[in-house]
């Protein structure tokens, strides 16, 4: 059940991601990160109602409000760093980090895993290098402004992957309240000025940013829940899939051709996937 739950919270970020990207297009990357991490914060309240749990513990509240920290200056830092690098650079380090963060606290921790599941694991993350790279034209690399924030991305976004492992699922979604809501607190001053940018909206970004904040939403919901049912070394590698399904979205809808290094780590995903469900 663990890595099933894994799994769809890849999809769920894959999907979001891709959404988000699009709906930037149109609204500025400002306003759909604060907007999607408001959405996620009402997805938090409905995901609440239906699964309270023992009720609202301080630990795992606390737990809660540091995955904010780290949703919040893993979002920020992978904007920004779009906007001043290369995003293959930026995308790749920050998936790679938010696979190999939780994978060593994990194990730190006491997880044990299997011969296959250890296979799958050292798989998955240079799969997820490879899924996110692509190689600018002319071998023109310059990512190095984009290093930064992606390195910090990675950490955030691990940040949140570990802590909602440590809130645990006793208290239901309750820990998802205090970290989204930290979230838009400290995404909101960032944002500020590039909320005044645009004055209208066109219809279709504002859906497609709606799609994004519920279903980032749910992906926390789903990896909160996964922790629950596996050890936080899989279930965060599987997770950190996600940029695989936004780089089928991207085939799919917007016809992007892939590169060889990323068709070689989409079947290296598929294996990783394979080998850590049977480990």
């Amino acid at each position: 059940m663990g890595i099933l739950l894994a799994l769809l919270s890849a999809l769920a970020w894959g999907v979001a991601d891709f959404s988000a990207g699009l709906g930037s297009r149109g609204l500025g990357a400002p306003r759909v990160t604060v907007a999607t991490q408001t959405l996620g914060l009402i997805t938090a309240g409905v995901a609440v109602l239906l699964f309270p749990g023992v009720g609202p513990r301080a630990s795992a509240l606390e737990w809660g409000a540091l995955s904010g920290v780290g949703s919040a200056v893993g979002t920020l830092s992978l904007y920004h760093g779009l906007a001043v690098g290369r995003m293959t650079v930026v995308a790749t380090l920050s998936g790679v980090l938010a696979a190999v963060v939780p994978v060593i606290v994990g194990l730190a921790l006491g997880n044990t895993l299997g011969l296959a599941a250890t296979l799958g694991i050292a798989i998955a993350i240079p799969a997820i290098l490879l899924v996110s790279w692509r190689p600018e034209p002319h071998g023109d690399l310059g990512g190095a402004a984009g290093v930064p924030y992606g390195l910090l991305s990675g950490l955030g976004f691990g940040l949140l992957f570990v802590a909602l492992d440590r809130a645990g699922t006793r208290s239901g979604a309750w820990p998802l309240i205090p970290g989204q809501l930290i979230s838009v607190l400290l995404i909101i001053p960032f944002a500020a000025r590039g909320l005044r940018d645009r004055a209208t909206a066109a219809r279709g970004p504002v859906l497609l940013t709606l799609t994004a904040g519920i279903l980032s939403g749910t992906a926390n919901l789903l990896f909160l829940a996964a922790t629950g049912h596996g050890e936080l070394a899989i279930v965060a590698v599987l997770s950190a899939l996600y940029p695989a399904i936004t780089v089928l979205l991207a085939r799919a809808v917007l016809s992007e051709r892939w590169s060889a290094s990323q068709t070689v780590g989409l079947v290296a995903a598929v294996l990783a996937v394979i080998l850590v469900s049977v480990g």
